[in-house]
Formats: structure tokens, sequence, C-alpha cells
């Protein structure tokens, strides 16, 4: 069985949902044969990532960048999965109040150094997810997980 990994630093009531509705378009029934595993950023490890097919990122956007908590997951995995986790399938969500623009070059920077292949454009929700930005995130969820089904 294939194994997705969501790697999230969940704050706020905004990321919560955006998380569930990812995590919901993860798990649907229509996708068999993937395992959906979740990990808070801080406690994310190497072996999380090395045990993955492919990984979902999550992160509010604090002054322009990602959360210290994404940056520190980076930093734990790195160098361990550097070279064993080549060509590894990404997407991301993002939860701004305003400019995401550095966090995405912050993803795109870090994951461009792994070698990883982004399955999609980062989503970027800014202010309050409606339903139109919830239906995004289940459909990011359930892309990365049909990324693995195939």
């Amino acid at each position: 069985m294939k194994r997705l990994l969501i790697v999230h630093h969940t704050v706020s009531p905004a990321l919560q949902e955006m998380y569930e509705a990812v995590r919901a378009g993860a798990t649907t029934d229509e996708i068999e044969g993937v395992e959906v595993i979740a990990r808070p950023a801080l406690t994310a490890a190497a072996v999380d990532v090395l045990e993955a097919d492919g990984v979902v990122l999550g992160t509010p956007v604090n002054i322009g960048y990602i959360s210290g908590a994404l940056k520190h997951f980076f930093d734990q995995i790195y160098y361990p999965c550097l070279e064993a986790t080549v060509g590894r399938p990404y997407a991301a969500y993002l939860h701004s109040g305003s400019d995401a623009t550095g966090a995405v070059r912050a993803i795109d920077a870090i994951t461009t150094g792994l070698r990883w292949r982004r399955i999609r454009p980062p989503l970027v929700v800014t202010g309050p997810p409606g339903r139109a930005e919830l239906e995004q995130c289940w459909e990011l969820g359930a892309i990365a997980a049909a990324e693995l089904a195939a």
C-alpha cells in the first residue's frame, strides 16, 4: 500500500479547516490503496518521509515566510532524505493574511534542493477560507492521493 504523508502546522481555525479538507480529499472512498498519515510539522521526522511515497505540506504564512515549524521539519529531514527521496511527489497548501510570495518561494527552493516533484502549484488561501477554497483543499488532497494510487 502506498503512503501519503501530510506534514502540517495547524495553528488557527482557518488552517484547521484547510487541513481537514485536504485530509478528507486524500481519504475519499474513490481512491484505494493509499494510506494517509498526518504529522504535525514539529514532530514529523525523516523516517516519516522515508516511509512515505508522497507528501503534502501545510503551513501558515508568517511574516511572508513559511512557519518556523515547517522550516524546522525541513531542517531535520533535509540531509537524511536528500538522496533517498529524489522524485518524491509533493503538494502544498498555505494560509496567509496577505502576501504569500516569500513562503511559496521558500517551499519551491527547499523542495528543489531535495529534488522533489511538485504535482500542482501551491494552493494559497488568503483570509478566511470559504466554500470554494475548502473545495480546492479537498481537491489537493484527492489529487495527491490519486497520484500515488495511479
